[in-house]
């Protein structure tokens, strides 16, 4: 049966040239979409290593002309007057909060060794509390290390197995020193703190939104001039959430009236097929084909095409993984999974476009069909 379909397939290879390629971009456009809510799903499901919930955020605006120092004094003074309210439980500084669109970046390498660029945030010693972070090897940094030739710092997994390749790259980081690439000095870059605008507070459980009232006075009580915008992590969170998904929204509908325009030309094209095939159709029938027996052969001849096409298709994109060109937004989970869904509803639109014409074959009356003009 296979083979039959086949050569069928192969006589009208000039027909199915264009129709061949029309499903190999929209699989490719499918396989585009299904990437990106895969590694969105993805990064979604990765352990954040920290707690957010019962956690608020206090991003501070200066004055225009005023700006924010390292203050240490102002520091405490915040911090005791924040600490003093019943409902909270502990309070740092950061320079920005989690899930909010800032960022710090430089590249880094152990001297004489592999480079890597890494976000970083500068938080006080307070910061891992607050968040909740556990500790998997080392110590936190704290007073201790103040005024240490070479600034302390933590570093997540995936940074110390860049830096630090080996077995054990997180016990094997402990202790060893890092500097800037840009770095003309042997001795690693110093860090100076200039100023940490973001306060963030543990929360009792449901302490109500009502108390950002209560928590505006207070700030306002430590520096009247200086304004105050309050926002609980987990609504952060959401925030970010939403304006990530954007463009794959965006790009789900384009795809999808892209889908609807290729839907109707594969249902035409198919429909002027199975026209142009009475006669071989009426010959089948006469010769003891049974109505199901053509509705299958042509949904058949439709699957083995966008087949045909999607295993182009897969031949091209997998050299994506394979040559590592987009990195981690395109590893083999990812690719599997996009593949998948992408044949999925490659498959599925296939068969809803040849199910009409399939069916109009096979009620044809073989006497009507040999008789066709």
């Amino acid at each position: 049966m296979l083979r039959h379909l086949l050569k069928l397939i192969w006589k009208r290879k000039s027909r199915n040239l264009m129709l061949t390629l029309e499903i190999l971009l929209a699989f490719v456009l499918v396989f585009a979409i299904a990437a990106f809510a895969a590694r969105s799903w993805q990064l979604y499901r990765m352990p954040l290593g920290f707690q957010h919930a019962s956690v608020w955020a206090v991003t501070i605006q200066t004055g225009k002309d005023e700006a924010q120092k390292d203050d240490e004094a102002l520091r405490g003074q915040f911090r005791r007057v924040l600490e003093a309210m019943p409902e909270v439980e502990q309070a740092a500084f950061t320079t920005f909060a989690p899930f909010q669109n800032s960022d710090m970046r430089s590249t880094f390498q152990v001297p004489g060794g592999p480079t890597m660029p890494a976000s970083f945030m500068e938080a006080s010693d307070e910061a891992f509390s607050v968040l909740g972070m556990s500790l998997e090897a080392g110590d936190w940094y704290s007073a201790a290390d103040d005024g240490a030739a070479a600034g302390a710092v933590v570093l997540n997994r995936r940074f110390a197995e860049a830096l630090f390749p080996g077995p054990d790259a997180v016990r094997a980081a402990i202790g060893k020193t890092f500097i800037t690439s840009t770095s003309t000095s042997a001795e690693p870059e110093r860090y100076r703190v200039r100023g940490l605008r973001t306060i963030l507070l543990r929360l009792k459980p449901d302490t109500p939104r009502a108390f950002e009232a209560a928590l505006q006075r207070q700030l306002k009580g430590v520096r009247g001039n200086w304004s105050y915008t309050v926002a609980p992590l987990n609504d952060l969170r959401a925030s970010k959430h939403k304006m990530d998904m954007a463009p794959l929204m965006v790009l789900s509908v384009v795809a999808a009236f892209l889908l609807l325009m290729v839907a109707f030309g594969l249902f035409g094209v198919l429909w002027q097929n199975t026209t142009r095939r009475i006669p071989e159709i009426g010959l089948r029938r006469a010769v003891g084909a049974n109505a199901g027996d053509i509705c299958r052969q042509i949904i058949a001849e439709q699957f083995l095409l966008s087949s045909v096409a999607m295993l182009a298709g897969l031949a091209l994109l997998v050299q994506l993984p394979l040559t590592g060109a987009l990195g981690a937004s395109l590893n083999w989970p990812v690719f599997f999974v996009a593949a998948a869904l992408a044949m999925l509803i490659i498959y599925l639109l296939s068969l809803l476009c040849s199910l009409y014409p399939g069916w109009r074959a096979s009620r044809l009356s073989p006497t009507d069909a040999l008789h066709y003009e």
